[in-house]
C-alpha cells in the first residue's frame, strides 16, 4: 500500500507559508526525533531556501527517541549550511524556553523594538508545533491534540518586545516519494488514520523493533522473539493481550493487536526507540536510486 495524505486545507497552508516566509527571519522546523528525516517536509526546505532563511531544526520528542541515534542526527544536521539543530521535548517549559535564544544568533541583525526577530514555526502534522507555541507564550493559544492536522490556520503573536512568533498548520507534501517514509510517518501518528491500514504499519514497526530493539520488544510483551517476523509479532501480541475474534475459533484480532503495538510505541512504553538513523536513511536512498536506474534501463 502506498501511503499518501494531503488534506485540502494544506494547499492554502502552503500558499500562506510561502507568503509569510517573505516577512520572517528564522524558520523553526519541528521534527519528530524518532524519525527526523522522514518527518522533514521537502517543501519547507524549498520555501526557506528560496528566501535564504536560516533554520532552527528542533528534534522534538527526544525523550521518546534513542539518545545515541538522536546525537547522530544532530551531527548530521549541524553540518548543513544555515542550520542549527537541537534535541528537546516541547512539553518541557525549560526546553521550550531555549528556543528563542537559539534563534537569535541565526539572525543577529534583528534584535530591537524597531527590528524584532520574526520567527515562524513549521513542520508536518502532530510533531508538537502547537505545544511549543503554547509553551513559549505561556498560555494556550493553539489547539493541541493527539490527531494530525489540528491547527488549520496561521497565528502570529508577540513573544516580547524584540520577538514575534507565527505558528502554521501542519504541512505535508503532495506525494511521499519513499514508501518507508509513509510507514514511519504513520507509526509516529503524523498521518491521519483514514489514509493507512494499521496492520501494515504495525507489521513494519514490529520488523524494525525485531532488527534493532528485540530486547525491548520481548520485555514489553513477554515474548520469545527468536525466529519471528513482523506479522508474527502482531499475532503474538494479539494472543498475549487476549485480542481474539469472537466466533472464529481463537483467531487473532490483528487490527486490535496492531493498535495496541502502535499506541504503546507512540506513548514510549517500549522504551526510547528511533525508527531511522543517518545510515539507514542513506541506504534507503541508495536502494531507491538503484531501483530507478534499473527501471530506466
Amino acid at each position: 500500500m502506498s501511503i499518501q495524505w494531503f488534506p485540502g486545507h494544506m494547499t492554502s497552508a502552503r500558499r500562506n507559508a510561502a507568503e509569510t516566509m517573505a516577512v520572517i527571519d528564522v524558520v523553526i522546523e519541528v521534527l519528530d526525533a524518532r524519525a527526523p528525516e522522514a518527518s522533514c517536509n521537502p517543501m519547507i526546505k524549498e520555501l526557506r531556501e528560496q528566501r535564504q532563511r536560516p533554520c532552527l531544526k528542533i528534534l522534538n520528542k527526544a525523550d521518546l527517541a534513542d539518545p545515541a541515534i538522536t546525537q547522530a542526527w544532530l551531527d548530521f544536521y549541524n553540518q548543513q549550511q544555515g542550520v542549527k539543530a537541537v534535541a528537546l521535548s516541547c512539553k518541557s517549559a525549560s526546553d521550550a524556553a531555549k528556543v528563542p535564544k537559539l534563534c537569535q544568533p541565526l539572525a543577529p541583525h534583528r534584535d530591537s523594538n524597531h527590528k524584532p526577530l520574526r520567527m515562524m514555526i513549521m513542520g508536518i502534522p502532530n510533531v508538537g508545533k502547537s505545544t511549543l507555541m503554547n509553551m513559549l507564550l505561556k498560555r494556550r493559544v493553539a489547539n493541541v491534540g493527539d490527531e494530525p492536522a489540528v491547527t488549520k490556520s496561521q497565528q502570529c503573536h508577540k513573544l516580547n518586545e524584540h520577538m514575534t512568533l507565527t505558528d502554521s498548520p501542519g504541512l505535508m507534501w503532495p506525494k511521499i516519494e519513499h514508501h518507508e517514509d509513509g510507514l514511519m510517518l504513520a507509526a509516529i501518528h503524523a498521518i491521519g488514520r483514514n489514509a493507512v491500514i494499521e496492520e501494515e504499519i504495525a507489521e513494519n514497526l514490529a520488523a524494525i523493533l525485531l532488527a534493532r530493539y528485540p530486547a525491548q520488544l520481548a520485555e514489553r510483551f513477554a515474548l520469545d522473539v527468536n525466529g519471528m517476523d513482523g506479522i508474527g509479532v502482531v499475532e503474538a501480541v494479539a494472543k498475549k493481550r487476549g485480542c481474539l475474534l469472537k466466533g472464529r475459533g481463537g483467531e487473532p484480532d490483528l487490527e486490535k493487536a496492531s493498535m495496541i503495538l502502535l499506541t504503546e510505541y507512540r506513548a514510549g512504553k517500549l522504551g526510547r526507540i528511533s525508527l531511522e538513523t543517518p545510515e539507514t536513511r542513506a541506504a534507503m536512498i541508495r536502494r531507491a536510486q538503484e531501483c530507478q536506474t534499473d527501471t530506466a534501463a
